[in-house]
């Protein structure tokens, strides 16, 4: 059974990074083809840096990520202390299922929804609705809440609620009990949470192809318009990038988990020391 198990897992990591490695080693082809890899250089890389569209279309897409997943996690967070402070169980579980219901929807649903919305909206008089940026960071807001909503209620859970009433008792406002105490209990929650909304942003296309306009395009939709005709091996080299810079953000964030948790232990140490 051992050797059965060890050969589906090797099957189910050889599906899901062989297209990643096979893109990262295509991409120092010089050839530009997948027929042969004639020898290793980076003239991709260096194309890439001279198409102009795609750099602009690249940082839109970070820019949005940015700002849609710093805007979602605020409103998530905060989303999930309201939760969490709800007493009662009925309600507590009919929001938790409606927040659900927007991760089990079809992107395309979404994405119609979205449209349909901003459409009806401009229709309003005194609203000036136009297809662009704007539409495109309340769309990702909007469908990356319930995943940092997902990611930050577990650790209030978690959370040792001696803590928040002690901070109380000691004469903290709620707000700043919040801050001091509950916040860095919830901060891996909200790093999880900011990281994948930043990530799912990044990635959209769906969403992002029915709320866009033409005078600003994210990378996936820039790449998308590539398939029209011929993919050009550019862009390669910048998915090969965005890999390296997602695997580089991964090693820093777990890195940092490690040493805050090597910080905790210590604390608890030392704090255990001292009551002896």
């Amino acid at each position: 059974m051992k050797v059965l198990s060890r050969i589906y897992m090797f099957l189910v990591f050889g599906l899901l990074y062989a297209p990643i490695i096979v893109l990262v080693l295509y991409s120092f082809n010089k050839a530009g083809t997948f027929n042969t890899y004639s020898e290793f250089s980076l003239y991709w890389y260096a194309e890439l840096f001279r198409d102009s569209v795609a750099i602009d279309a690249l940082k839109n897409s970070l820019i949005l990520a940015a700002l849609s997943s710093v805007i979602a996690t605020l409103i998530g967070t905060l989303a999930a202390y309201g939760i969490h402070r709800i007493r009662s169980k009925t309600v507590k579980t009919v929001i938790n299922s409606v927040t659900n219901i927007p991760m089990m929807n079809p992107d395309i649903v979404t994405g119609v929804s979205m449209m349909l919305l901003f459409a009806a909206a401009s229709a309003i008089p005194f609203l000036k609705v136009e297809m662009g940026f704007g539409t495109m960071l309340i769309a990702h807001v909007t469908f990356n809440l319930p995943y940092v909503i997902l990611s930050v209620l577990p650790k209030f859970k978690q959370m040792d609620k001696h803590l928040t009433e002690a901070a109380l008792d000691l004469g903290c406002t709620p707000a700043r009990t919040f801050l001091k105490v509950e916040l860095p209990s919830i901060m891996p929650g909200v790093i999880s949470g900011l990281m994948l909304g930043f990530t799912l942003s990044l990635d959209d296309f769906v969403i992002s192809h029915f709320v866009s306009s033409s005078d600003f395009k994210t990378l996936p939709l820039y790449v998308y318009n590539q398939t029209a005709h011929e993919v050009k091996f550019s862009m390669y080299a910048l998915c090969a990038l965005m890999v390296f810079a997602i695997l580089l953000l991964m090693i820093l964030v777990n890195f940092a988990g490690s040493d805050g948790k090597k910080a905790n232990v210590k604390k608890h140490k030392k704090t255990a020391a001292a009551e002896k």
